[in-house]
């Protein structure tokens, strides 16, 4: 049975699979069971915290979702999510541990972004994304090149102040890289770049689940749409004991096993609102990284290339133009960020003022966000070495 087969008689297994009545609602508590179903407005009102959204439209005319911790006239940090996920991500593990509201209580004036084409950021000033395919024609590379400059240039005017901490999760990374070496004068706009599980170069990855995904994109051929937009399949993987665990080692087969750090009894709102969408475009972007050991643009083949680069092959991001103070977070065990790759690019960068790959061996794609410990192992070293670059008020 071919990898594409048995993935799809995993996903047939979970939806259809034997079911024990009452199984989720026994074991998890009830205040968690309802964080499943509340979004950004509906956590931090449970947990008493200030929220605000705004709407960016950004040069491209792609209307973005921005959320925000308001604490005026202090100073600000932009967070970015990773692929497949949303500003939620910085949320969801609660006042005790999630990193939003550690910055917020620290006294910082919290923002969090969202990627065009995810959950929060369906929308565009002429594009239907339910009808139009012209929505999705996009790959990571214009989040870095339009919606982050956009977002970062409407906090800045919103808060007054002329830089901003910013800190980036996996693709958060990726478009950072993208934004500071093709635009560098947003070097100048940001006091220090915050890396957690930094993604540019590729070459080792190591994910198992790698070959289902190369099938899948095989399948999909030059199909431009909304890849695992949000749903309410998560359901399946509680139905019984059975099933979470099969979800439990597909999840770990993804990110790298970390049982320990694992937050365990908030697993179903993680999943709730994970994934949160993307686009095919996106995958197929990371996969040609893996290909080809180059951190570089996206490759429409030679002739199209010519027509973009002035060059058959894809160009290289420029690295060099990142001149901004940049402090990389990562892990041994991350099958999404290998450690090695992360290493080959703190020797280009030109400004690496951190470069932790953290002693836990078995630390994973999502420990340094959703961790039992991360607060007390990760995000009070990410605050000590923010509040070294901060200017004063």
């Amino acid at each position: 049975m071919s990898n594409s087969i048995a993935f799809v008689v995993y996903l047939i297994f979970l939806m259809l699979g034997a079911t024990t009545a009452g199984y989720m609602e026994d074991k998890y508590p009830a205040s968690v069971l309802e964080d499943t179903n509340l979004d950004m407005f509906g956590l931090t009102r449970k947990y008493d915290y200030p929220l605000e959204s705004h709407f960016v439209t950004t040069e491209d005319k792609y209307i973005l979702c921005l959320f925000r911790l308001r604490r005026p006239k202090a100073r600000p940090v932009f967070l970015m999510h990773g692929l497949l996920d949303s500003s939620i991500t910085w949320i969801l593990s609660g006042p005790w541990a999630a990193l939003g509201y550690y910055l917020y209580d620290l006294g910082y004036d919290v923002w969090m972004g969202n990627a065009r084409g995810n959950f929060y950021s369906r929308n565009h000033t002429f594009y239907n994304p339910d009808n139009d395919k012209s929505f999705w024609r996009f790959s990571w590379h214009e989040i870095g090149y339009y919606d982050l400059p956009a977002s970062i240039d409407f906090v800045l005017k919103k808060t007054g102040f002329n830089k901003l901490a910013y800190i980036g999760h996996s693709q958060g990374t990726t478009t950072f890289f993208v934004m500071s070496s093709m635009r560098p004068e947003y070097n100048a706009k940001v006091t220090v770049m915050s890396a957690l599980a930094p993604v540019s170069y590729m070459k080792n990855l190591k994910a198992p689940l790698l070959p289902i995904m190369r099938n899948l994109l095989a399948l999909s051929g030059n199909a431009i749409t909304e890849f695992l937009p949000r749903s309410t399949l998560w359901k399946a993987c509680f139905r019984s004991k059975i099933t979470e665990d099969t979800c439990y080692d597909y999840l770990f087969q993804i990110m790298g096993k970390d049982q320990k750090m694992w937050n365990a009894t908030m697993a179903p709102v993680y999943m709730a609102h994970l994934p949160s969408g993307s686009n095919l475009k996106q995958f197929k972007h990371y996969v040609q990284l893996i290909d080809s050991g180059r951190f570089c643009q996206y490759d429409y083949g030679p002739v199209e290339n010519m027509k973009r680069y002035d060059s058959s092959q894809p160009k290289e991001y420029p690295i060099k133009n990142i001149t901004v103070p940049v402090a990389l977070y990562y892990a041994s065990n991350d099958h999404l960020s290998s450690y090695k790759d992360v290493i080959r690019l703190s020797k280009e960068l030109p400004n690496v003022v951190e470069n932790c790959l953290y002693p836990y061996k078995k630390w994973n794609h999502m420990t340094m966000v959703w961790g039992l410990e991360s607060r007390e192992l990760a995000h009070k070293r990410m605050v000590e070495v923010m509040k070294k670059f901060e200017p004063e008020l």
